[in-house]
């Protein structure tokens, strides 16, 4: 008998299969293809002869198969039993959301409201991965529900975690509580680590349905609890870049310390003007400097911005590195760039009394801050001086001593024509209806043995101000040149709250006994005259709170879709280059279009355009939970020494399972769980954030005043517990039923 003609493979990613199985089986990629180039459904057998599957085993691995793609929502089954492709629109894009309790969520890169992954569909999922996922319902609280398709990009390529053994099982933690799974380690992968050290963990085999992540020690961070350790793991646990390849360095090395002649050359001349940065005290790059001038019965300003487009050219090694980074991080006392120092802080930072090359905006506007028309351009400048926010402020004020009143004396007019400007922006702003929420940052202010000494409030001044203003009104201008010349860009978009977000304010604020419009009708106007009507009310700070937490979050898109908290139709960031990698593209579109190039010869495509959006967007978020990391373990190790001392706070969260707590003065916040609360049952009211003792009336709301007693600190958790002081939490019940 002949031998059987071996039958030669069409699935493109048989090779793939064949390494995977002894026996492999066709592709689903394959499959799935197969199937939709059929008019209707395609039934098992027909499927199978399409696939020339003939042998008894071939036809079980490919049921085995499908059934597999059913479930994870690659294909559909009807009734007839056909098999159908999934529908393009129920598949979604996104970024995974995890929670520490392993369910997760979906973060669509369209925009949206995110959609809830179960556990079971977690198991194969991490913090941050990239993946397209099915919708596939509606879970029993109203939430869209997903499955997956397709890990498109896996995001913990590395994890700091503490060691830990149970038997004989060898497993780490990881640090960042958002990766929900234990890393497994083999024996032989475990290196010189011992158990209870902090170590980095190279993933090896990632997550699926049948078991957790796989993984290998590559290096001993130190010892548990170690001092100044909390900014190496929240760089490392948060998967921060933070080291500068030899081709990056290589590539940064060729640019020398001062901007080279050649390339000051037909640029707009701006030496003459006298530009200044205006910074806070401890700032090293420059990225900004402005200057206004008077003009008929109006202003002209000057926005002059860092050049880095003209050194960090598209597709370089350190174009890449800087995509890669998507931004700068700031921790307390230390800085990871998105560009190497050279750069950040040397040729491209606009110091005093040197030449810079500068992409500027100059914008004119009339008596009532109006902008009237701006125009983009390449120039060189040279900075005057570099002033401090706390510097002008007092310039502004008069109070500032005459050594630096004759120090500055020739700019001074130049900073009070500025301050002119700023109350006519500022009045444009209230007049648009923009949302201008107090918020309060602190600082942490280090002693010997990078050990917290104190933690101080940061006092925002008319300087602070002024620059805001004059940031944005360049931003605008930056949003409209990418409009007007229909060139691929990314915008600054925030979102209208969410319906449900918006319903729930409207239902607290009707406790309150203050109306607002229906979720379909509001405005940011509408937020800023909230804002004015209860300034001044006791409960302002609770109804503040509130609002802020029912807006949405601010992200990169390559679709221009307004700016709700600015009351803005387009807005656009391009006045840090330095630290911001979708500055950087909209400089590289501004400057495309000022050498005469067109949008139909610009050098990106949509689909690069979306992707630098949700990479950007997803860097900055991940910079933001990394930095909070680091700022919750100084706290927890600030508060170490203070367990059993008794303070006075503000409540700043409510949950089911007790409250939090921020201690005035020094703004730390940790929990009153539900258990430490007096005897009582406490049923929590999310619409008016609130716990209500059933039995005593005694209840305990956001923005209540009360005393704690630091009970425990774990830096392990980043959480301090406190219990409630006697003397807290008086029964208001009664005295709110007298007043109605």
């Amino acid at each position: 008998m002949a031998p059987k003609k071996k039958r030669s493979s069409k699935d493109p990613h048989a090779k793939r299969e064949a390494r995977r199985y002894a026996k492999p089986i066709v592709s689903r990629e394959y499959i799935a293809s197969v199937v939709k180039m059929q008019k209707g459904p395609c039934k098992f057998n027909k499927l199978a002869k399409l696939l020339e599957l003939n042998e008894p085993s071939e036809q079980n691995a490919l049921e085995r198969r499908l059934s597999a793609m059913v479930r994870d929502g690659q294909l559909e089954f009807n009734h007839h039993k056909g098999y159908l492709p999934v529908s393009e629109r129920d598949l979604i894009r996104g970024r995974v959301i995890a929670n520490p309790d392993g369910f997760g969520f979906l973060h669509p890169e369209e925009g949206g409201d995110d959609l809830f992954i179960s556990p079971k569909q977690m198991r194969s999922l991490l913090h941050g991965d990239r993946v397209v996922m099915r919708v596939t319902g509606v879970d029993r609280r109203g939430r869209r529900e997903a499955s997956l398709i397709e890990v498109v990009e896996r995001a913990n390529k590395q994890v700091v975690g503490r060691l830990f053994h149970e038997g004989q099982i060898t497993f780490v933690v990881a640090d960042n509580k958002r990766i929900h799974q234990d890393i497994l380690i083999p024996k032989e992968h475990q290196g010189v680590a011992r158990e209870g050290q902090i170590v980095l963990t190279e993933i090896t085999e990632d997550p699926s349905q049948h078991h957790q992540p796989i993984g290998r020690i590559v290096q001993v961070l130190g010892e548990h609890m170690a001092p100044g350790m909390e900014i190496d793991i929240a760089v490392n646990s948060f998967g921060l870049p933070h080291e500068w390849s030899s081709e990056v360095q290589s590539e940064a090395s060729t640019f020398g310390a001062e901007v080279l002649e050649k390339d000051k050359l037909k640029r707009l001349d701006l030496r003459e003007k006298p530009l200044v940065t205006i910074d806070g005290e401890d700032a090293k790059d420059f990225d900004d400097a402005v200057f206004c001038e008077r003009i008929n019965s109006g202003w002209r300003l000057y926005v002059a911005i860092a050049d880095v487009s003209h050194y960090v050219k598209q597709n370089s090694a350190l174009d890449q590195e800087a995509f890669n980074r998507g931004t700068s991080v700031y921790f307390p006392g230390r800085v990871i760039p998105m560009l190497p120092e050279h750069l950040s802080n040397g040729l491209c930072s606009l110091k005093p009394q040197v030449d810079r090359l500068c992409m500027v905006c100059i914008l004119e506007f009339g008596p009532d801050g109006s902008m009237q028309g701006f125009e983009f351009a390449e120039g060189v400048m040279c900075s005057q001086a570099r002033l401090t926010y706390d510097e002008v402020s007092e310039i502004l004020l008069g109070s500032a001593d005459d050594k630096t009143q004759k120090y500055y004396e020739t700019l001074i007019p130049h900073l009070k024509c500025l301050h002119e400007l700023y109350k006519a922006l500022h009045a444009q702003r209230e007049k648009r209806g923009a949302i201008d929420l107090e918020t309060t940052e602190a600082n942490i202010i280090f002693g010997e043995n990078k050990k917290i000494d104190s933690i101080v409030p940061v006092t925002r001044n008319d300087a602070h101000r002024l620059i805001e203003e004059c940031m944005i009104a360049a931003n605008i201008a930056a949003a409209r040149f990418l409009n007007k010349h229909k060139i691929l860009g990314l915008f600054r978009v925030h979102e209208s709250p969410p319906v449900d977000k918006i319903e729930d304010l409207i239902s607290f604020l009707g406790e309150l006994g203050i109306s607002f419009p229906k979720s379909k009708q509001v405005k940011a106007q509408h937020y800023a005259t909230l804002l004015k009507t209860i300034k001044g009310r006791a409960d302002s700070h609770l109804i503040q709170t509130v609002m802020l937490r029912s807006l949405s979050q601010a992200e990169y898109h390559l679709h221009n879709r307004g700016h709700f908290g600015l009351a803005l139709k387009e807005y656009a960031h391009f006045t840090s280059p330095i630290r911001r990698y979708p500055d950087l593209l909209v400089h590289r579109a501004i400057r495309h279009i000022l050498r005469g190039g067109t949008a139909d010869n610009y050098p990106y495509t949509q689909t690069q355009m979306l992707d630098a959006g949700e990479h950007s967007s997803m860097a900055e978020r991940r910079a933001d939970e990394a930095s909070r990391d680091a700022v919750e373990w100084l706290k927890c190790e600030y508060m170490l020494d203070k367990v059993n001392e008794t303070y006075s706070g503000i409540i700043s969260g409510v949950t089911s399972f007790g409250f939090f707590v921020e201690l005035q003065d020094i703004f730390v916040e940790g929990l009153v769980h539900i258990t430490s609360l007096p005897k009582d049952y406490y049923r929590l009211d999310p619409v008016a954030h609130k716990l209500n003792g059933e039995r005593t009336g005694r209840t305990f709301q956001l923005a209540d005043s009360v005393k704690v007693t630091v009970s425990r600190v774990s830096l392990d958790d980043r959480q301090i517990d406190f219990e409630l002081d006697e003397s807290s939490g008086a029964d208001r019940s009664n005295k709110r039923r007298k007043r109605r």
